[in-house]
């Protein structure tokens, strides 16, 4: 019989030893990760093994139209590349942007998971899978699926309804954490252009004078570590290195998410037909030559370009290659 609770039906369904294991995560990440996103995906995979053995870990982010970018993942106790995919009809990415829910390899039989691209140790197959969406509020207040959580095992029958309800609930907190930092500053954004300390978007130049500064500190390490005296010192030096290469790769991943999406959602609102014709506008040809390059009549460029006009919501014809350009050139 149900509990007349609501706070008490609402409760997390965890053993003894989850919860505090949980309880302390939560503290943990409050005092310590908010900020340093890389350390808060390592601790995170670090408390589900404290919970349930698990072979491969990551996180990932939808970015654009069709794109899963994965800036922390973990397998076989080795951490691995970042990586950007495209994500098809069939895959596990799809499936959680439809069902908006927890994926489990049960479901299927691995179906969803195996049609997507291959993470992890890619000679072995996974044989339990748990991947987890991550929500945000939309400019509406609806829930959005911005990206994922997983853990997998190549071990059959690895992760029960204890681990996977410990799982749902701390993507959750990953997700408020990185939800209240983008909060925070889209409402520093929303400011007056000329107000102090309102957080620039992300262009080419800040991403080079990121990855300088970055190599720079990684670079004086490595200098530093030439001078250590014993092996030992060394080893701990060379191993800070590494770390500090890890989570350098696992920021510039994130910092990319932040670029302009704008080129790439303006192309793919246009049908397929206004596409062609945005390419060749994108090259600054004239519609005559428009024309005659898709073998359509002038009269059929002309409502095309207007139409390109409309959706893109520019001044004019050069405004639009413009962007057209950048899209391409992605």
């Amino acid at each position: 019989m149900p509990p007349d609770d609501p706070d008490e039906r609402a409760r997390l369904r965890v053993d003894a030893e989850t919860t505090l294991i949980l309880r302390e995560a939560f503290h943990k990440i409050d005092a310590n990760y908010r900020g340093d996103h890389y350390g808060l995906y390592d601790y995170a995979r670090a408390v589900m093994s404290k919970i349930v053995p698990l072979d491969h870990f990551y996180v990932g982010f939808f970015h654009g139209a069709n794109r899963v970018r994965y800036p922390y993942g973990y397998d076989g106790g080795m951490y691995t590349d970042p990586a950007s995919h495209i994500y098809g009809p069939h895959g596990q990415a799809a499936w959680l942007l439809k069902h908006r829910q927890t994926y489990r390899m049960q479901y299927d039989g691995g179906a969803a998971l195996n049609a997507g691209v291959a993470s992890g140790d890619t000679s072995r197959a996974s044989a339990d899978a748990v991947t987890t969406p991550l929500f945000r509020r939309g400019r509406t207040g609806e829930p959005v699926v911005f990206g994922m959580m997983s853990m997998q095992s190549y071990r059959p029958h690895t992760f029960d309804d204890n681990s996977v309800r410990a799982f749902e609930w701390l993507a959750d907190l990953v997700a408020r954490v990185l939800t209240t930092e983008a909060e925070n500053v889209d409402a520093l954004r929303r400011l007056p252009a000329d107000a102090a300390g309102v957080p620039p978007l992300v262009t080419a130049d800040h991403v080079v004078e990121f990855l300088s500064s970055r190599v720079a500190d990684v670079r004086q390490r490595a200098q530093d570590a030439l001078a250590k005296p014993d092996a030992d010192a060394l080893r701990e030096a060379l191993r800070r290195i590494v770390t500090d290469c890890q989570q350098l790769q696992s920021d510039l991943v994130e910092l990319t998410l932040n670029i302009d999406n704008g080129p790439e959602e303006r192309f793919r609102s246009l049908t397929a037909a206004e596409q062609g014709v945005a390419v060749l506008l994108g090259s600054d040809l004239p519609n005559e030559r428009i024309a005659r390059e898709l073998g359509v009549s002038p009269h059929t460029v002309k409502t095309h370009v207007r139409n390109i006009l409309a959706k893109y919501r520019m001044s004019g014809r050069a405004a639009v290659a413009e962007d057209v350009r950048k899209h391409l050139a992605r």
